[in-house]
């Protein structure tokens, strides 16, 4: 079996729990209107690549990782691979690697053969990085493209089976940047028992060249980032000093 890859990273220190080599899938069903990857959207432009040379390439890491590291895999939407994800993580555990899944949700079922394999998945990942990207229906299908109800319900499934999840939120000034939204993701939070952390991910528009490059609009090019007050407002709202146990 193959995957199709984006890139590799072969040491990153934000995308989960130590120093972490991150492998970035090709592919991805939202379309985030502040996505700063849309060169991950397509699958097919990706390199394919067995589990065996991903795991390989991780392995050549591992000196750099301490107790904690380990493999991240990111997008694009690494879910969307879900039989290849299954085989890279099961021989990743074999070797006593730490896992991890950056992840929107949007290819999420409760239904058929895909939650089976899903299932098996969890047993075989230790920590998941979710976004919430926005916590209102309406404003998530105009902001992504795509319904954000099966994505509620994976963070509910999670919390059901003690998975840890660390969530991450992006601030975007007009869109997500609102105390009625931030209040209403709040009370969402508090919901959860497996919360680990809670970050803010303040918008930038460095991307914007790759959508140029790409030949696509980019809707957000006049939206600036927001305010260090904002920012700060935000983190307040959502209580993120509150969830540290990452750090346990």
């Amino acid at each position: 079996m193959q995957g199709y890859i984006h890139q590799l990273e072969s040491f990153g220190s934000v995308d989960g729990p130590g120093v972490r080599f991150i492998i970035f899938f090709s592919g991805c069903p939202l379309r985030c209107k502040y996505c700063h990857n849309p060169d991950t959207w397509d699958m097919a432009k990706g390199k394919l690549y067995t589990a065996d040379e991903l795991l390989n390439e991780a392995l050549s890491c591992k000196a750099y990782w301490g107790a904690k590291g380990g493999i991240t895999v990111s997008g694009g939407e690494p879910l969307m691979q879900l039989d290849f994800l299954l085989e890279l993580f099961t021989k990743a555990k074999e070797k006593g690697v730490n896992t991890c899944i950056d992840t929107a949700g949007g290819p999420f079922t409760k239904e058929g053969e895909w939650f089976e394999k899903f299932k098996k998945l969890m047993e075989v990942t230790d920590i998941l990085l979710m976004d919430i990207k926005h916590i209102d229906e309406e404003e998530h299908i105009k902001l992504t493209g795509r319904t954000g109800k099966n994505i509620i319900e994976m963070f509910r499934y999670l919390d059901e089976i003690k998975k840890p999840i660390w969530i991450r939120h992006v601030l975007v000034p007009g869109i997500t940047d609102n105390d009625e939204y931030l209040l209403r993701t709040r009370d969402f939070i508090r919901t959860l028992s497996n919360v680990q952390r809670v970050e803010i991910l303040p918008y930038h528009g460095l991307g914007a060249m790759k959508y140029k490059d790409l030949g696509i609009d980019y809707v957000l090019k006049d939206t600036e980032s927001p305010s260090a007050e904002r920012v700060a407002n935000a983190k307040k709202i959502l209580e993120c000093e509150k969830y540290d146990g990452w750090k346990k």
